[in-house]
């Protein structure tokens, strides 16, 4: 306990006897010497307490960061321990949910409507040191769960920003106007007026829901035993991560999906850039200087590139003249492979004659994120008690609400035609 709180405590004390004494209309000679002994301790204790605030504003202040998030750090505590399988079981079987389970539960109902069970987002995540032992070889052993590939996320690696919303819409506004620059033109003249300070609203609005179907016989239920934990929450993430991807960069902004950096080019403010020639380090680099000239970016290795697996192949295959060095290599060179990624999820396939492909430059500028993906709420499981009530299975429905926007157009660069 802090010092200046076990003063204030004595100090509650020495008020309450003093209340008794001086209440008495005849104190007798104890009583007297008693006032002014708690008199005097209390006028000590008072230089006292301020002496311990100041000697404590230091551990104050260390510790209020702290304190401001530890309600957050305790969820995070008990959603790391959140059980998927308690939720199949609750949906399957009607058990009840317990533990910690039950508490997250109870706590995303609080914040906002669910059809189903709420599953929160962070419980999707792979847990490492979780292992599934081994059963009994009688007659027969059945091994861990060899579950889907999914590809890895590339959204994030881009520097998009994932943004948790609990309800309603989040607008990030965006200047517009320039700020003017003039000189006196004479002792006397006035420099040019103002502009007005003008912005423009980005919204991520919970326009768009994304549906993740899974079908779970009885026979997997019975078979995979707490196996089943595991492989639901890496379907379901993986399942998740993929769609989002995809319509990071190519969503259509109709039937129901958010409109991708690709397809939304144009509304986002976006610069496309034709290359209708073979990949060379130089096309990238033409991108990479229209970012510096643009301030968007200090130099090469502040930008970001996504390609197709195709591109790197042509890039590592094309030699300098009369050299060993590829076009790859020219390219990591300057933009470290760290912020290069591959993916043939996120980009569309090679079209044409010669096949060529499309490559996205971004860069995070002044803090801000190319691009942001806004989550509300939670998971929203849902099972279906009919679809599959005559062969024992379990359907379960994961509702994902989400959106897609670009704050400022000028952090990103599309080319195209890269053959």
């Amino acid at each position: 306990m802090l010092d200046s709180v076990k003063i204030q405590t004595r100090q509650s004390t020495i008020r309450q006897e003093l209340s008794a004494l001086v209440g008495k209309a005849v104190p007798d000679a104890d009583e007297t010497r008693s006032i002014d002994d708690l008199s005097a301790e209390y006028e000590t204790n008072e230089k006292r307490f301020r002496a311990a605030l100041i000697s404590e504003d230091t551990q104050r202040q260390e510790a209020k960061g702290e304190l401001d998030t530890r309600s957050d750090k305790e969820f995070s505590d008990m959603v790391s321990k959140f059980e998927l399988r308690q939720v199949a079981l609750h949906l399957d079987e009607g058990r009840a949910l317990d533990g910690v389970t039950a508490e997250v539960v109870q706590e995303l109902r609080s914040q906002g409507g669910f059809r189903g069970t709420p599953v929160p987002y962070d419980a999707l995540e792979q847990r490492a040191g979780e292992t599934i032992a081994s059963g009994t070889p009688d007659p027969m052993t059945t091994r861990p769960l060899i579950e889907r590939l999914f590809p890895q996320s590339v959204a994030a690696k881009m520097g998009g920003s994932m943004i948790q919303i609990g309800s309603g819409e989040t607008e990030f506004p965006v200047t517009t106007s320039s700020v003017t620059a003039s000189w006196q033109g004479g002792e006397l003249a006035e420099i040019d007026g103002p502009q007005a300070y003008t912005t423009v609203d980005k919204a991520l609005a919970p326009d768009n829901t994304l549906g993740i179907q899974m079908r779970i016989s009885r026979k997997t239920m019975k078979q995979s035993g707490a196996a089943l934990e595991q492989a639901v929450r890496r379907d379901m993430n993986g399942a998740i991560a993929q769609e989002v991807d995809r319509v990071v960069f190519q969503g259509t902004g109709a039937d129901g999906q958010p409109l991708g950096l690709f397809t939304g080019a144009t509304t986002y403010g976006i610069a496309q850039t034709p290359i209708d020639a073979a990949a060379s380090w130089s096309a990238f680099r033409a991108a990479v200087v229209e970012f510096m000239t643009a301030n968007a970016a200090s130099g090469p290795n502040a930008v970001k590139l996504l390609m197709r697996p195709e591109i790197w192949a042509a890039l590592d295959d094309a030699l300098t003249t009369g050299t060993a060095v590829s076009e790859w290599d020219r390219l990591v060179k300057n933009i470290p492979a760290g912020n290069i990624a591959m993916t043939s999820n996120a980009l569309a396939a090679p079209v044409g004659d010669p096949l060529a492909s499309s490559a996205i430059l971004s860069t995070n500028s002044g803090g801000v994120a190319p691009f942001f993906v806004g989550l509300w709420g939670a998971v929203d499981l849902i099972r279906d008690p009919y679809a599959d009530a005559a062969s024992g299975g379990l359907r379960l429905t994961a509702l994902s609400t989400m959106d897609v926007t670009v704050a400022r157009g000028v952090q990103s660069r599309i080319l195209t035609g890269i053959q």
